[in-house]
């Protein structure tokens, strides 16, 4: 019986022993467990940022190829929008068979860019930089001279329309063209490459005045052109958001109420200044309203013609 509560006791000695070390074993083991969670639990944190550089770097990459994108279609549908501007306007027929060329002359105060909205419809339509109607841009002076004639070149050669420079309107009274120079050349009282004479209107008794005028010789539209300044027009970086802008509707509601016109027959435009190359959103906004001013011009005709 002694040896036998001997061995019981040494048992249960064994056992706690046993016990305890199981427990220390335990804590060590939740110890590390611990301290590998934590670690892990950085490394995950570490690898979510690094995941959200990576995502935000594809979203701007995403948006980045998104603009690029709809820049690139933008570009394809203006340039068919130009080269359906064109199109129409090289298949265009005058109206009046005994008619060649419908004249359209332009005119403004000295300085406004007539010379320049033709070079402009020039460039437009060539397809490149042209100079032809020279600009003066330093005197402050009227670079036309002489009652002078622009024909436009299209890709099967001179179109029906040509395009009628006069000389400026001057803020001197006695200098620039005069406003019954004006109406006389609209008439067709005016031969072609006459000289004005500062202060002098042409009379019906020189020898330049055309007394019986066919229809080829009259004009069929007056393209009145302001300079932007004049009437502080509002900047605009994206051209092809010029018409719908708020900016330059109120402007061209100021313009419509300054000249006197209704609001359908004023086009906002930027004329080719300092560019060495064409460029086709101003194309576009040139040959939209060049497309506006030959119809004009024609339906004129043919009103004139049937009276």
């Amino acid at each position: 019986m002694i040896k036998e509560g001997y061995i019981n006791k040494n048992s249960d000695i064994s056992f706690q022993t046993r016990l305890q070390t199981e427990k220390q074993r335990v804590t060590f083991a939740s110890e590390k467990s611990s301290k590998e969670w934590e670690a892990e639990n950085q490394q995950h944190q570490s690898w979510n940022r690094q995941y959200q550089i990576w995502h935000q770097q594809y979203q701007n990459w995403n948006q980045e190829h998104q603009n690029q994108n709809q820049q690139h279609q933008n570009r394809i549908h203006c340039q068919a929008q130009r080269e359906e501007l064109k199109k129409r306007l090289e298949e265009f027929s005058v109206s009046h068979p005994d008619v060649q060329s419908i004249k359209i002359m332009l005119a403004g105060q000295t300085g406004a860019g007539k010379s320049s909205f033709i070079n402009s419809v020039k460039n437009a339509f060539r397809g490149r930089i042209t100079s032809e109607a020279l600009v003066d841009q330093s005197s402050g002076k009227s670079f036309t001279k002489s009652l002078k004639s622009h024909k436009v070149k299209g890709a099967g050669g001179d179109l029906p329309f040509v395009l009628t420079d006069v000389m400026g309107l001057e803020p001197d009274v006695l200098e620039g063209s005069q406003p019954e120079d004006i109406i006389n050349a609209i008439y067709g009282h005016v031969k072609d490459e006459y000289k004005f004479k500062e202060g002098k209107p042409l009379s019906h008794k020189s020898e330049d005045y055309v007394s019986d005028p066919s229809l080829s010789d009259q004009t069929f539209c007056l393209v009145y052109i302001v300079d932007a300044n004049t009437i502080q027009y509002a900047m605009i970086d994206d051209l092809k958001k010029l018409y719908t802008s708020k900016k330059i509707k109120e402007k061209m509601h100021l313009c419509s109420k300054i000249i006197g016109v209704p609001m359908n027959c004023i086009f906002p435009v930027k004329n080719y200044h300092d560019e060495i190359d064409v460029d086709d959103d101003v194309d576009v906004l040139i040959l939209k309203a060049f497309d506006q001013i030959v119809n004009v011009a024609n339906d004129r005709l043919r009103e004139a013609a049937s009276n």
